[in-house]
């Protein structure tokens, strides 16, 4: 809601106080203003001016030589190029010396040889969103109506001086969707009358009852239906006020008729409808459900096709509206209408809801419609409307209304004990404080000491129980005023469990390696929903849960695994010349083995990443490094070593993965994950260059995570490294072999490290070079060169046995 503060002033005091302060109090009532907006910025110098003459220029056939009367003494002589200038207009003119919006300065030149003193100007220039100006001066200069006095400052009259407020609300809060409710919330926050707007009628002789009938069929669905009667109009521009505040409030200005409608639409929260009274072709309104197949060309130009749940307006046979959305151009209000009718109505908002569902047409009104509104407010604003339409478009308002109602105006009745108020809010507010705060929000009130009988008046739908009250009282008493007290008792300082410290641990190690964390959706689509499933997860054969009420196809189920929508953001970001990606992501999966769910998913917290691209580039060095599956598994290596866990990477054939380059991980012979390439069918369906990913049970890993400090003595002894190379058939694991290097060389033995693989020239076929290094030390002593040379003879002999392998010399 966007609330223009010159218009409210119409209704409240709040002369004296900056726009700043009252957005401050607005949101510290319980109402959050989301922003201030200045309709202009500020231009000086700028004044109505009236075009005495309007000659072609003499040398350009596009420019207008024009003799313009600014209340000086001396008229100026203004070059204009806008088409729509002419003699006997009152424009905006900025004299030499004025300053426009943007900074732009005013000076005297000369244009083709004919000097200029100053600039007519158009709404644009003088700082209008140019959304909100009027078609028929959106490619012109604003022309003023006659009544404007030359000379005077056209901030007020256009209403540059303005600051709107931009109204963030909840949708409890569908009161304030109007300016009369916006009122209400101000006055009561300064403790300030309102100033409700005139709302007599003068009316002919004639009575509607004698042109008009009204047959509303489900009267559930329209309570109330009011149709008024103004005949002889003349449609034209509204008076300028009234455009300035539509244009303040976001709504480009039209005709007097539509913009009066929509004038009293943000005055009162009332949508209104004006039909063409001579264009419905009928002396007979008939509200009812659309028939199925029925056909509607609405205002939009566009056909639609109705079904029974749309509520639709009739002249007695062919739909005329959408019932509170949009009205039909069979009905329209254009430039040759003379006799408008005029609809006031409540429509049941659920009947409302459903056909802006169908349709997709939201509005200004039908928004009001679905949130509620103000059923002593409907009769009220189409008497409004009527009174203007008379002293703004001329029109003669026939006596009376013809209306159907069975509309429900009774106030809601609250009691509200004033003990317990402050009981609950820790105050001691009397109850003379307390009456006063009612009579700031307008409630009416019975009172017997501290007990209150509140009549809530039916503007407030929102409150309807005690608790209502007591957030009443509290906001208007003020937030602020609340008392508050530190604990009482023991207390003790928070800290992490040992799951959140574990979490942040391993989140610490991926972001030093160079991963970026991601949060996507916990959703994803039937296509994706068994893909890159872990090999544990999928032998507990889970079942896909999918929404009752999806919010699109592509998220429909609860994921099975991380990595889809991981490897969809990677896409997205290689799509957008990313193409170095690194990504990892904590979060949960979803395991049933319910076909049809009547329990709670189990949620099974997981580790996932995925990289493509460089994993390291040195352009000055000349060195590239790409992902690879020694990249991908070296991550993982080192977030085990660093949590003082051991995994064992056995290769692994799994669906989606690369036959080749894919291996499951264990711990304690359990299978808690797996890492490796995507197979390239894969990776060519979802757009993705050569990626690697992994995926682990972080469930399994805390269970089995032991948070228990240790440490080891720095060594004061020298260290002896060893390296060896065994040839060895092809099919033998350099990880076994390590296995027996480090088991055999225990004691001294400290590491032992993987360098090098080779194979190719000078080895027989079917057989590698594998390099190892060996780093031995004793923390007791200097080791000697026998001791040593002893050790790693027994490791040479032992894998040699073992592996059927031999030295590579």
């Amino acid at each position: 809601m966007l609330v223009s503060l010159n218009w409210l002033k119409n209704y409240v005091d709040i002369d004296g106080i900056s726009p700043e302060v009252l957005a401050e109090k607005i949101t510290k009532t319980g109402i959050e203003v989301d922003g201030i907006e200045y309709i202009a910025e500020k231009s000086s110098n700028v004044v109505v001016g009236y075009v005495e003459s309007c000659e072609k220029h003499p040398n350009a056939d596009k420019l207008n030589l024009c003799q313009v009367d600014v209340g000086d003494e001396e008229n100026l002589q203004i070059i204009c190029g806008a088409p729509n200038v002419a003699q006997g207009q009152k424009v905006a003119v900025a004299k030499p010396g004025a300053v426009l919006p943007g900074n732009f300065k005013i000076k005297k030149v000369k244009l083709r040889g004919v000097e200029s003193n100053g600039m007519i100007c158009s709404l644009q220039e003088l700082g209008i969103d140019e959304k909100y100006v009027p078609k028929d001066v959106a490619e012109g200069i604003f022309v003023f109506p006659n009544d404007v006095i030359v000379g005077e400052s056209v901030e007020p009259l256009l209403n540059l001086n303005d600051a709107v407020l931009e109204f963030d609300l909840t949708p409890n809060r569908a009161d304030c969707l109007s300016m009369l409710g916006v009122a209400y919330e101000v006055a009561a926050i300064l403790n300030q009358p309102v100033k409700l707007p005139d709302e007599s009628l003068e009316t002919s002789e004639d009575s509607v009852r004698n042109h008009v009938e009204v047959e509303v069929e489900d009267p559930e669905l329209n309570p109330y239906y009011g149709a008024f009667l103004i005949k002889n109009i003349e449609v034209k521009p509204a008076p300028l006020w009234m455009r300035n505040y539509l244009m303040a409030a976001g709504i480009r200005p039209i005709n007097n008729v539509v913009d009066i409608t929509n004038y009293v639409l943000l005055e009162y929260g009332q949508p209104l409808h004006a039909f063409d009274y001579d264009r419905l072709n009928s002396n007979k309104i008939v509200v009812r459900q659309a028939k199925n197949g029925e056909k509607i060309i609405t205002l939009d130009e566009v056909e639609r096709s109705l079904t029974e749940e749309n509520l639709v307006i009739t002249n007695g046979q062919d739909p005329i509206a959408l019932a509170g959305v949009m009205g039909g151009a069979n009905s329209e209000v254009t430039d040759q209408t003379t006799n408008v009718l005029l609809e006031a109505a409540f429509f049941n908002p659920s009947s409302i809801r459903r056909t802006v569902k169908q349709t997709g047409l939201r509005s200004e009104a039908s928004t009001r419609y679905e949130k509620g509104i103000d059923p002593n407010r409907v009769k009220r604003a189409g008497i409004r409307a009527a009174q203007l339409l008379h002293q703004y478009a001329g029109g003669s308002v026939l006596d009376e209304v013809v209306e159907f109602d069975a509309l429900d105006r009774d106030e809601k009745v609250v009691s509200m004990d004033a003990d317990e108020i402050n009981k609950r809010l820790g105050t001691e507010i009397t109850n003379e404080e307390m009456g006063k705060i009612l009579n700031r929000l307008g409630f009416n009130f019975d009172q017997n000491k501290s007990d209150f009988t509140i009549y809530v008046p039916t503007r407030r739908g929102d409150i309807t129980i005690f608790e209502d009250m007591l957030e009443e009282v509290a906001r208007i008493y003020g937030y602020d005023n609340l008392p508050f007290t530190l604990p009482q008792g023991t207390s003790q300082a928070g800290g992490l469990s040992d799951e959140q410290r574990l979490k942040r641990e391993v989140k610490g190690f991926l972001q030093g390696t160079g991963l970026m964390e991601t949060t996507t959706y916990s959703l994803t689509n039937e296509k994706l929903i068994r893909t890159l499933v872990s090999p544990e997860v999928k032998e507990m054969e889970p079942q896909p849960v999918e929404l009752a009420m999806p919010m699109s196809e592509d998220h429909k189920y609860l994921r099975l695994s991380i990595l889809p929508e991981l490897l969809q953001s990677v896409a997205y970001n290689r799509a957008r010349n990313q193409s170095d990606v690194a990504y990892y992501e904590i979060g949960s999966v979803f395991l049933t083995k319910e076909k049809e769910l009547t329990t709670q998913p189990n949620e099974q917290l997981r580790l996932a990443g995925a990289l493509t691209g460089k994993w390291l580039e040195h352009p000055w060095q000349q060195e590239v490094k790409p992902v690879d599956f020694y990249v991908i598994k070296g991550i993982v290596e080192g977030l085990f070593d660093q949590l003082q866990m051991p995994v064992d990477f056995d290769q692994a054939i799994i669906p989606d993965m690369h036959p080749g380059r894919c291996a499951t991980i264990s711990m304690d012979g359990e299978v808690i994950g797996f890492l490796g390439q995507l197979h390239p069918t894969l990776e060519k369906e979802m757009s993705l260059k050569e990626t690697y990913v992994f995926d682990i049970n972080m469930e399994a890993v805390i269970g089995a995570y032991s948070n228990v400090p240790n440490y080891s003595q720095i060594p004061k002894y020298p260290s002896i490294s060893r390296d060896v190379a065994f040839i060895m058939d092809d099919n033998v694991k350099a990880g076994d072999v390590k296995e027996i290097i480090e088991s055999t060389g225990t004691p001294l033995v400290k590491q032992v490290q993987i360098f090098d693989l080779y194979k190719g020239d000078n080895l027989p076929e079917g057989k590698k070079s594998v390099a190892y290094n060996l780093l031995y030390q004793d923390p007791e002593k200097t080791l000697k060169d026998d001791e040593v040379e002893e050790s790693f003879q027994k490791i040479i002999q032992t894998v040699n046995d073992i592996f059927d392998a031999y030295v590579r010399f």
